[in-house]
Order: structure tokens, then sequence, then C-alpha cells
């Protein structure tokens, strides 16, 4: 009974903090143009934010699987997280020589299933403040919270910040992140 107690406020504090922590699609230019009706690649191709993340996923051959199938939950880099990296490590991950690097780059930012905020948030609650996720490449992104934001850190120290959460997608959800998380590989 006592953690029932616990929980509850618990809860209630986890999902309050999500509606001011994370700016909602609806309020943000480049993303707010998302049709929930449309794939994650139609929609990232509209997107005004997400220019590199458009160009990696192609060049990453990532570009039929996040058309049709899913759901997928995509860590999405804005085009200022990418800008983060230096120029040449940019154009060396498009370099098609460099694909299964990128590859692995892109799918580290990808969890197969369909997790909004709410979701990663209940997760939270469960796991005593933290959530493991198993991204499409097979590492674990750990959720947490910092303040009012959730910040995925993966097992190499690397993390994100979920800047805008819950762009609904036909085939999942997308979530803008302000870094580009790296595998230990690249």
């Amino acid at each position: 009974m006592k953690l029932k107690a616990f929980l509850l406020p618990v809860t209630v504090l986890f999902f309050s903090i999500s509606l001011v922590a994370q700016t909602t699609v609806s309020s943000l230019n480049g993303i707010s143009a998302m049709d929930p009706e449309k794939s994650i690649i139609t929609n990232t191709e509209t997107s005004k934010n997400h220019k590199t993340l458009l160009a990696a996923m192609r060049a990453a051959d990532l570009e039929e699987i996040l058309s049709y199938a899913g759901p997928f939950t995509v860590f999405a880099p804005s085009d200022s997280a990418f800008d983060k990296l230096s120029n040449k490590t940019v154009d060396e991950l498009l370099d098609p020589i460099n694909k299964r690097e990128l590859q692995a780059l892109m799918t580290y930012h990808i969890i197969a299933g369909n997790f909004s905020a709410s979701k990663i948030l209940k997760a939270m609650c469960r796991g005593g403040g933290k959530a493991s996720f198993t991204t499409v490449q097979g590492d674990e992104l750990i959720a947490t919270m910092d303040g009012v934001d959730i910040v995925l850190t993966d097992s190499f120290g690397n993390s994100a910040k979920i800047t805008i959460a819950d762009a609904n997608q036909c085939n999942g959800v997308i979530h803008q992140i302000d870094s580009v998380i790296q595998p230990d590989a690249f």
C-alpha cells in the first residue's frame, strides 16, 4: 500500500513535468507540419529542422524501412545537433565508403515500437526513475530525468535531451533530440 501511495504522486509529477519539459510538436516550426497520417521518412522530408537527418537516413538505406515498416520510435537529431559535429565528420558519414558506420549511427537513434513521451515516463516510473530501451542497432539507451527534461544516455556516456516530443507518424513517433548519440565504434 505504501508503494502505491508513493507511485501515484511520482507518476503525476512525471506527467506534469513532461507537459512542461518537452516542447510539444504543435508549437514549433519545422516539425509542426508533420502529418500523423504520413510515414517517418515522408514527414522528415518536409521538416525544416532535419535536412541532415534525412540525408543520413537515405545514405544509410533506411528510407524504405522508415517509409513502410513499424512502428518505430526515432530519436531525431536536429540539424543544429548535427552542426555540433565537425563538417568533416558529417561529410565523411555521408560518403558511401562509410555506409556501415552511418547505418550503425542511424540505427543507434531508433527503437522498435511506438514510445510516446508519456510511455517513456511510465517506464521510468516503473524503473525507479530510469528506463532502458534497446536500439535497433542492439545497444541500450537509458532514459532518466534531468530537472524537467528526459535525457537519453548510452553505455559510453553519450547523452541527448529530448527537446520536442511526440511527433506522431503513421509508422511510429519522432522525438527531436539536441545531440547526435554516437556509438563507440563511430
